[in-house]
This record gives C-alpha cells, structure tokens and sequence, in this order.
C-alpha cells in the first residue's frame, strides 16, 4: 500500500478552505514490482460520508482492501489490478464528489487530475476500458454521478448502497429537522459534534446550492422560516441522479453496470428499485441485487464476493506490453 498525496487544481480556492492537497491511498497488486513491464486495470473506489481513504486502507478497516485484494486474487477469484482511494473527507463531512463554488469541483478532480496523476506516476492500462469506479454509500453517489457522465474515461461502474439519488435525499423534513438546519448558521469549531441528520443536509447543501455571495457558510438554504425553499430544492434536485438519468442514458449503454444494496436499508433501497425500473425501462444492461443486510454491515463480503469479481471481468485485462496500452 502507498499513501501519497495529489493536487487538485480544480479544488484550489473552495470556499469551504479545505486543502486541495488530496491524501490519495494506492493498493499495487502482487506481481506489480516482479513484472516490470506489465501494465494494470485500475479501480477507483470511492469512500462514503464522514470517512477517508484509511477507511478502506487503514489499520483495522472492516473492508480493509488490500488485504481483501490479496486474498482474493491469491484464491483466484479475482484478477490483478490497481486500487485507488481518494480522501474525500472535507470540513462539512464529504464533497458529495460534486462540483461547485463551495466544495471544489470534486468531479474533474476524480475524472481527469486523479486518472491523469495514477496513469503518469504507475503502470496503467491508460483506458476507458481498464478503468472502473465504485463506491459505497456517498461514494456509491459519486460512482453513479461521475460515472454516467464520463464513459470515455470509466467502462465499468459498481455502486453499493448510493445515498442521496432521490431529491427528498438529505432534505429535513419534519419541523424540529428543519428548525435544526435553519439553527445552523455559523460553523462550530467541532462539525462533528452537529447531528447526522443535519450534517448530512448541510453538505447536501454546500455541494449542490453554493453561494459564493452567502459567507460564512457559502450555501443557500433549502429551508426558510420552517418552509422548503422551491427555488433551492430545484437546485439541488438538478444533482439527483434519479433526476439525471435520463440525459445520460447514452452514455449508460456504454457502460457496464452493477449496483445493490441491503434489504434493510430501506429508504435507499427504494430508490435504487427505482434507478433499476429506469433503466429497465429503456432496455439497459444492468446487474441489481437487493441482499439481507443494512447499510454497512455486509460491505466488506460485497467487495469480496462481488466488486472485485465484477470488475475483474469487466476490465481490460493486464498488459504485458506498453504497446497493448495505447
């Protein structure tokens, strides 16, 4: 494993002063320093709210990956590839991996600076078709955003439990959430200390309403004197991917396509049911699996038993040539 650290020049200047300096975590796959010459599919695999890279690379990580990878492509199930994590943790909880005033443009730093700083520094498949992206929970909202936008970098997308897709996501919506959420005005020197329920509406906020013109927290309310602010909610709505799908279908087809998500989970449930009857409805090839579990539980298996697998058969197979990767 590597822990190095990548500029994002589209995050210079967020309004949110988090660094654009991204710590980025890089599992290389056992033959990668025995086999100079051969070139690795990567994966990009986004992390979820509130958490970092070392979520998925850190000491103690229920889904540690690369011991998860080690086993795996040891047992034979799945093949060698590159893994990649970036830390997308920012001062309201998560970028959301949006792209806006307020948090940075989160998404040409995930589909250009990061693909163009791994495929320069190790030895990549530099391809749509050797690229994959997944993601769990705010990650698994990032894999579907970027993903259906930029098939001509990532061919394979893998989206485990995506929070956030359906625009009621995230949108308080009893009297006490929202007397909450309009309480919120300044940014306590402990962010982490607001409740769940409101930090996540407020990063919802930042990454999809920002206003530049609105110090000191840079974002337009979707809540006004207890009511839900028409012209802001259609703001946010906009990033809803159940509220996107449909102009990317295209691109969609192109692509190969698994999500799923516990049968416990049941709010996201119901809205990845309804991105699968989308895309049912207009003949897309897809993969869905409702499994018996909650939102987290079972994520390490998942990404044993069926991320890896997936994308060990989706993605272009390793190199053994730098001419191959052209």
């Amino acid at each position: 494993m590597l822990r190095l650290r990548v500029h994002g020049k589209s995050l210079e200047g967020n309004l949110e002063g988090d660094s654009p300096d991204r710590d980025v975590s890089v599992y290389l796959p056992p033959g990668y320093k025995s086999n100079p010459h051969r070139r690795y599919p990567v994966l990009y695999m986004l992390h979820g709210f509130t958490n970092t890279d070392l979520s998925y690379f850190g000491t103690g990580a229920a889904t540690h990956i690369p011991t998860i990878a080690d086993r795996t492509i040891g047992a034979g199930t799945a093949r060698e590839m590159i893994i990649v994590t970036p830390k997308a943790m920012t001062v309201y909880g998560g970028s959301n991996y949006s792209s806006g005033a307020t948090t940075g443009d989160w998404e040409t730093f995930i589909s250009r600076e990061l693909v163009s700083y791994v495929d320069q520094h190790f030895r990549t498949i530099p391809r749509a078709k050797a690229r994959g992206l997944a993601g769990h929970s705010m990650g698994g909202y990032g894999a579907m955003r970027i993903g259906m936008k930029h098939p001509e970098v990532f061919s394979a997308l893998y989206i485990l439990s995506s929070c956030c897709i359906s625009p009621t996501s995230n949108i308080p919506d009893t009297p006490e959430e929202m007397a909450a959420f309009e309480a919120f005005r300044e940014r306590p020197d402990d962010y982490t200390q607001i409740p769940a329920s409101i930090r996540t509406a407020v990063a919802a906020a930042a990454s999809w309403a920002p206003n530049p013109a609105n110090p000191p927290l840079y974002y337009d309310s979707p809540v006004k004197n207890g009511q839900l602010q028409a012209s802001v909610f259609a703001r946010m709505t906009a990033n809803r991917p159940l509220a996107m799908v449909d102009q990317y279908i295209n691109n969609l087809r192109k692509q190969r396509i698994a999500f799923d998500v516990g049968d416990q989970d049941t709010n996201i449930a119901a809205n990845l049911t309804e991105f699968d009857r989308i895309l049912a409805s207009y003949d897309v090839p897809h993969t869905f699996e409702v499994y018996q579990g909650n939102h987290g539980n079972r994520i390490p298996q998942r990404f044993e038993e069926k991320v890896l697998p997936f994308f060990s058969q989706h993605l272009l197979r390793t190199s053994g040539s730098p001419k191959e990767s052209s």
